[in-house]
């Protein structure tokens, strides 16, 4: 199964950390980093069409962007422990936590915490090597990888090349069930840090991102089953459980042309939504997330 965004000609790589890492993490639109390549527009939500059917599901460093907005202070407590990367032994743990790595990756150079990114970005290549990717993540890259430390454009754009090369390695191989996996952990850590955070320093945008994601739960489901595995019944359950926590979230949605620059392939969602979502719902929410979260990293 291809994965391609809406209203782009040729396939591009849509494999769930490229989108974690890459999707809205430029500090200026104008503003070219060291590879001539100008930072991702913070607008741009992937848009993935899965069997002829269209969904969005936001970036986590779109995520973590918003909760770096609010103010809220880096928390090294919301990420997993990089010296776990060896516990995964399986492609299905593996791929799950890949994608939370990877939000952790996203989430580290966002607050600027260089010398652990570092850290992150081994458990990052150690997963990837056990996936088959191993050429994705070479020493060459972690060679530029580490020489670019501070420079956070320079960075994103390092781990996108990795991950693009990753995608089309695994397209090749038919093996798209494993970024259906990547993407399910990486939007399970963006919520966990939405979650947590809210706790911490309560915003009304952080509120409002949690109480948006009803369709990308949704998504995400839909996209799981879609591979007929009977090893992710569990986690599809859960998420099917967590679907049900949002029905009642009252939502209203002010639909705006997106605006769409084939030349630098994105689609910038304009629409607006309104959230009402009651405490004892954001509890439930999180309570839930948790719960899916330390199912996968335990």
């Amino acid at each position: 199964m291809a994965f391609k965004f809406l209203n782009i000609s040729r396939p591009i790589y849509c494999m769930a950390v490229a989108s974690l890492i890459v999707a809205g993490c430029g500090n200026s639109k104008n503003q070219a980093n060291e590879h001539g390549e100008e930072p991702k527009d913070s607008t741009a939500v992937p848009i993935v069409s899965i069997n002829g059917q269209i969904f969005s599901i936001p970036s986590p460093v779109q995520t973590a962007m918003l909760i770096n907005q609010s103010g809220a202070p880096f928390s090294k407590e919301l990420l997993n422990e990089p010296s776990k990367a060896s516990n995964y032994q399986s492609t299905y743990d593996r791929a799950l936590n890949l994608g939370i790595y990877g939000a952790d990756l996203g989430y580290l150079t966002i607050y600027s915490e260089n010398n652990q990114a570092l850290a992150f970005f081994a458990s990052v290549k150690k997963i990837g090597d056990a996936l088959g990717i191993a050429s994705s993540f070479d020493e060459k890259l972690m060679k530029r990888f580490e020489a670019n430390i501070g420079k956070k454009d320079s960075i994103i754009s390092l781990v996108s090349d990795a991950y693009r090369a990753s995608d089309a390695y695994l397209k090749d191989s038919k093996r798209s069930e494993v970024g259906a996996l990547i993407l399910a952990g990486g939007w399970i850590e963006s919520m966990h840090f939405a979650t947590a955070i809210l706790k911490i320093k309560p915003s009304q945008d952080v509120q409002n991102r949690i109480g948006e994601q009803h369709t990308s739960v949704n998504s995400i489901v839909k996209l799981l089953a879609s591979f007929n595995k009977p090893e992710y019944a569990g986690l599809i359950t859960q998420f099917k459980e967590l679907a049900t926590l949002f029905d009642n979230i009252e939502m209203k949605y002010t639909f705006v042309e997106p605006t769409t620059q084939p030349d630098k392939q994105l689609t910038i969602i304009n629409s607006k939504t309104e959230v009402k979502i009651t405490a004892e719902q954001v509890q439930a929410i999180t309570d839930k997330i948790a719960a899916i979260r330390k199912s996968i990293v335990q």
